[in-house]
């Protein structure tokens, strides 16, 4: 077993990534798997099940594993492209010590209640048959390898579950010993088996949100107007031992399609999280695999697929804008999509298309027309962390988005790109006074520049972003349900040793919020 293939491979994936996100190009061929690379750089999932799968289950037990985790160390690759652990969170939190026992018995079974309930804190037990599976999961972060657990729920045992940590700035940012974002695989061993009709769940760290309420507040929003996940909490226990809240979060597939539109077929992509990773639907040409860089495919990666997908970019960017709507109704949801934007705007996602032209999902339905769907809200309502001085916008004023040392935050973390701010598209950043027309030359975002150039529809954005608004930035609608929320987790995020914030941001991040969401209204509605 030699090493220099695999180092060549990674250090041109990174090398080749950083500098695509530098000069605004596509980043490193990710191919068909489950996510980026570190930091969303785009570096390709590393194959690693084939190769340490001794008895052809396409799994690895712990045995294969463990030859799998010294490879991968051998390999230096051993923290999965993340930075190293020491010191506390952003913001003074825990620093990671054990948190108190927990049993089965010590917790409210909730039997039938919806998996989603928001007013319901469910308890996820999960016990790893190695007593090192944080290692494992940080390892094997950027491979195909899951590492297996007993799951029970509600009294219900689950065997074999599969997890591996996910997120880019949510899990670059984060040293060991603090909670990272889980997705859990219920049909990782077994085909049939759900929890509550569910395959996957994705348990979030709540990075940027110190109040735990922006990613359950925004989904709530945006399915009173689109089809969106739903969201609300759980309680982890790992190995006996409480690791807090989880924001629990629908994952994109099947079952939540059939839930939006009533069938399990079509064609699914993401478009994960990547500063200056080229995924605003620009016309690349008909060659599939310069869109493959950018756009994840979820579904059955087929050339019919693709064909759809790249003439939707080619119609969109190359049509004139008093023939677009007509060309466009055939293939594209476009009031569903006017209405993507307008959250994105007025709640004002950090992560957003408007920003970053990522961090969102593409659905084409059965009948051939595509819709746009959000994936990523942990930093909208403006500045995405709760705490810290500065209220809306944080350090530096409204029209950032918080960051570190009075420093503006570019894009999840990244450092600001060369030559002035600015990378791939109009200055990161947000608060309370975005534009909603902002990005309107930005042809590397023509789901804005493009659908809102045409004068009819750019009034039914702005009407709905008014809409939105006028409900949704309204402390009277906001207020009860953070309060309502925040009430059934507070306990338990005090006790949290876990946690990436501090409980007093838990606290006083309401009060930036509801400053934000008044400036904010008052803005849109002048």
């Amino acid at each position: 077993m030699t090493r220099t293939p695999l180092i060549t491979t990674l250090a041109i994936a990174a090398a080749t990534a950083m500098l695509g996100a530098q000069r605004g190009a596509p980043p490193f061929d990710q191919g068909p798997g489950r996510g980026p690379g570190p930091g969303g750089m785009g570096m390709q999932e590393i194959k690693l099940v084939k190769q340490f799968d001794k008895n052809g289950d396409d799994q690895l037990n712990s045995v294969e594993r463990k030859a799998a985790l010294e490879f991968v160390k051998s390999q230096g690759m051993g923290m999965g492209g993340r930075r190293g652990g020491g010191g506390g969170p952003r913001g003074g939190g825990a620093t990671g010590t054990p948190g108190r026992t927990l049993t089965v018995k010590d917790v409210k079974s909730f039997g039938k209640a919806p998996l989603y309930d928001p007013s319901i804190l469910r308890t996820i037990f999960l016990q790893f048959e190695d007593a090192n599976w944080e290692e494992q999961l940080l390892a094997f972060k950027n491979t195909d390898v899951e590492v297996p657990a007993t799951m029970v729920v509600d009294g219900a045992t689950y065997k074999d579950v599969g997890l591996r940590f996910r997120g880019m700035s949510s899990f670059m940012g984060v040293p060991e010993g603090l909670k990272h974002s889980i997705n859990l695989s219920i049909d990782y061993a077994h085909a049939d088996q759900r929890l509550l009709g569910y395959r996957t769940l994705n348990l979030l760290n709540s990075h940027e949100d110190a109040t735990y309420l922006r990613s359950v507040l925004f989904y709530q929003a945006a399915r009173e107007y689109i089809p969106a996940p739903k969201a609300n909490y759980m309680r982890v226990a790992i190995n006996g031992e409480s690791w807090g809240v989880y924001v629990n979060v629908q994952q994109f597939n099947k079952d939540s399609v059939n839930e939006w539109y009533g069938t399990t077929d079509g064609a699914r992509w993401k478009v994960p999280g990547s500063p200056g990773g080229r995924g605003g639907l620009e016309y690349l040409g008909t060659d599939s695999a310069a869109y493959k860089r950018a756009f994840e495919i979820k579904s059955k990666d087929d050339e019919k697929s693709w064909a759809a997908f790249i003439k939707l970019c080619r119609v969109l960017n190359e049509t004139p804008a008093d023939k677009l709507e007509a060309a466009l109704a055939p293939m594209l949801d476009i009031d569903e999509t006017l209405k993507f934007l307008a959250l994105d705007n007025a709640l004002v996602n950090g992560d957003g298309y408007w920003v970053r032209a990522s961090d969102y999902s593409i659905y084409q339905d059965v009948k051939g027309k595509f819709h746009i769907l959000p994936q990523d809200a942990n930093e909208t309502f403006g500045p995405g962390r709760g705490g810290g001085p500065g209220g809306p916008g944080g350090p530096g004023g409204p029209g950032g988005r918080g960051g570190r040392g009075g420093q503006p935050d570019f894009g999840g973390g990244m450092p600001p790109p060369p030559g002035g701010g600015r990378m791939g598209g109009p200055m990161m950043g947000g608060g309370p006074e975005l534009d909603p027309l902002i990005g309107l030359n930005d042809n590397t975002k023509p789901l804005r520049s493009k659908l809102l150039a045409v004068p009819a529809l750019r009034e039914k954005y702005l009407g709905h972003v008014r809409a939105i608004a006028t409900k949704w930035l309204d402390w009277n609608t906001l207020g009860p349900l953070s309060e309502k929320y925040q009430a059934v987790i507070a306990e338990e995020v005090k006790l949290d040793t876990r946690k990436l914030e501090t409980f007093e941001a838990f606290q006083s991040g309401v009060t930036n919020l509801k400053t934000f969401a008044e400036r904010r209204r008052v803005y849109l509605l002048r």
